[in-house]
């Protein structure tokens, strides 16, 4: 009998891969609106007492729209990023302390204000400090998880992406879109990112579940780089026209929209210990480039 997991949000970019490069190893079993689950209604969740044998509870449920977050900033905890991502993960966090399962919460690099220097990361233990209001709730929700007396794993990520998948485009295929369309990119270039290949998160979870991991983990992409480095170097790996890409600057690329800060580069140190290798963006974008092919 494979190990069963309940999964919120599997149907997403990420929760999707995830599902398919593991399913040989877990039962998962998708929780969702579809299914009569909403997150932000906790008698919903009584579903979870139905399913006994599974120890896990993946939460990846979430608005992760920042932008879309940022405009709902007035309504604060009336607005829908507020209710799913604060409420949603305190109504999962208790069901998991009722259950005495574990939560694993998908988090993100946001939560911090990206004030360190260039050449510096930060760690688990970095004191997170959001600057927009998506990674506000996002860290709330980390608050609910701890604060809940449910066993649980926080995973921070950035940037995720992957070779395919029809129903929503992460930024390395929208890139590679409109490159091949001839439309002009503009990238900004004070902004340090590290982009997260899906496949390796998926390696990164299951290794968390086999060690049965405790607290907070970063699992981001192994390289650090500046959208605009990133831009080039898909246009670059895909035989693309690089003449179409412009730099900005933060100030007027994301003027009017959600702030981004500077320095969003996490430090893998830790899940490296159980011998996680995340790949740079360079290693990924190639596998991507790969799997297409195939």
């Amino acid at each position: 009998m494979k190990p069963q997991i309940i999964a919120l949000g599997l149907s997403g970019l990420v929760g999707s891969r995830i599902s398919e490069l593991l399913s040989d190893k877990y039962n998962f079993v998708s929780l969702s609106i579809s299914s009569g689950v909403n997150i932000t209604k906790p008698e919903t969740l009584a579903a979870v007492k139905n399913y006994e044998e599974a120890n896990y509870v993946l939460h990846m449920a979430a608005k992760t729209d920042v932008d879309g977050c940022e405009d709902e900033k007035k309504l604060g905890e009336d607005s829908e990023a507020w209710k799913i991502n604060v409420l949603g993960t305190e109504n999962v966090s208790e069901i998991c302390r009722q259950t005495g399962k574990k939560i694993i919460y998908f988090s993100t690099d946001f939560v911090f204000d990206g004030e360190k220097p260039e050449t510096q990361s930060y760690s688990e233990e970095d004191l997170p400090n959001p600057q927009n209001f998506y990674a506000k709730t996002k860290y709330e929700g980390e608050k609910a998880v701890e604060g809940s007396g449910a066993d649980y794993i926080i995973l921070r990520t950035a940037y995720p992406y992957r070779a395919k998948f029809d129903l929503k485009k992460d930024f390395v295929r929208s890139i590679k879109e409109k490159l091949e369309e001839g439309s002009r990119v503009e990238a900004v270039e004070d902004h340090i990112f590290c982009p997260t290949f899906i496949d390796d998160l998926a390696i990164a979870l299951d290794s968390l579940i086999e060690n049965d991991s405790y607290g907070i983990y970063h699992a981001v992409g192994g390289s650090s780089l500046s959208p605009y480095q990133a831009v080039n170097f898909i246009a670059q790996t895909f035989g693309l026209d690089k003449s179409l890409i412009t730099s900005a600057k933060r100030e007027d690329f994301f003027h009017s929209r959600a702030v981004r800060p500077f320095n969003l580069s996490l430090s893998n140190d830790k899940i490296g210990k159980l011998d996680v290798k995340m790949r740079t963006f360079e290693e990924g974008i190639l596998e991507v480039k790969k799997q297409l092919n195939s």
